[in-house]
């Protein structure tokens, strides 16, 4: 839980960085715009129950269609997008492995894993909606890879392509969208990245107050008021003014944060797995709902995986600063 609870800080205060970073875009000042965003984040959930809450969170996950959009407006080449997807281009080299853990710690983030269960205790989900609950995660993992996928076409079939490729801030990624693909394209990009920091910086506090006050044994939930539930507000409260204090400090590196905060994610993924995988396959804890052999082949695949790439990162960026990618 201590673990946890840094990574999940090195997160929230990446989500304040990307706020940081797509208001920059409109022209507001970082100093103003976060905290404003820290304000409103804060009292949405203090103030709100779960069912409010939830249903602007619903709302927030309709606005990413903005970055569909915007890759239609790239006008990408969609045979190779396809091709790319089908036989991906592999490197050996650090920075290539660095952003790769990244991808992947940020798709498949462990806080995810907490937020999820602690959403389904919130509503009271009993074995009879089960059935209803799967196709929920279902339909949300695989909505989630579609908007994946039309970020990289965006960003590729544009900043790639015409050569830029040393980009440091979101700025100047939403900035060099304009000339290429329109001023709509940049602005639907900088509106995109702004929903999915608010967002995240919502939910990632929630879900680490969730997971630390359940597993000390205290009282935990939106349904409850501050002096019900007072430690977990308070950890909410603190990484919600830690995470946006450390964004405003002068020459914070915003984009060295948005991407190795991801990356400790991937590192710690496996972690993670491995023990909701010890959990999920206890017949005395889990009945008839224990872990099928293909989710398990699929959930050991994934936290070898990364294990695997984390020492493979490790070793290239202790002893070589680069290995040639192979041939093809």
């Amino acid at each position: 839980m201590i673990t946890g609870f840094f990574v999940d800080l090195a997160n929230v205060v990446a989500e304040f960085a990307g706020v940081a970073a797509a208001m920059q875009i409109f022209g507001i000042n970082r100093y103003v715009a976060v905290p404003i965003a820290a304000i409103l984040v804060w009292v949405l959930v203090i103030r709100g129950t779960y069912r409010q809450v939830e249903t602007i969170f619903l709302f927030a996950c309709v606005l990413y269609l903005s970055y569909v959009f915007s890759a239609f407006f790239a006008k990408p080449d969609w045979l190779i997008a396809a091709k790319e997807i089908v036989i991906p281009s592999l490197s050996l080299s650090s920075g290539y492995l660095l952003m790769l853990t990244g991808l992947v710690g940020t798709t498949i983030a462990p806080w995810q894993f907490f937020y999820l269960q602690a959403g389904f205790v919130e509503k009271k989900v009993g074995p009879r909606q089960y059935p209803q609950a799967r196709a929920d995660v279902l339909v949300g993992s695989i909505s989630c890879m579609v908007i994946v996928f039309f970020i990289i076409v965006c960003t590729a079939a544009t900043l790639y392509v015409s050569g830029h490729r040393d980009i440091t801030d979101a700025a100047q990624a939403a900035q060099a969208l304009i000339p290429l693909a329109g001023k709509g394209a940049g602005v639907l990009f900088a509106f995109g990245l702004l929903n999915a920091s608010l967002f995240a910086a919502s939910i990632l506090p929630l879900s680490t107050a969730h997971v630390i006050c359940e597993g000390l044994g205290f009282e935990a939930g939106l349904d409850h008021k501050f002096k019900e539930a007072p430690i977990f507000y308070w950890l909410y409260t603190i990484l919600i003014v830690v995470g946006a204090g450390v964004v405003l400090l002068p020459h914070a590196p915003l984009w060295k944060i948005l991407i190795f905060s991801q990356v400790g994610n991937g590192i710690w993924l496996p972690v993670v797995v491995i023990f909701i995988l010890l959990l999920v396959n206890r017949r005395d804890l889990m009945g008839e709902y224990v872990n099928t052999m293909t989710f398990n082949i699929v959930a050991w695949a994934t936290a070898i995986g990364m294990i695997a790439l984390t020492l493979i990162l490790t070793y290239t960026a202790l002893f070589q600063q680069s290995v040639p990618p192979p041939p093809g």
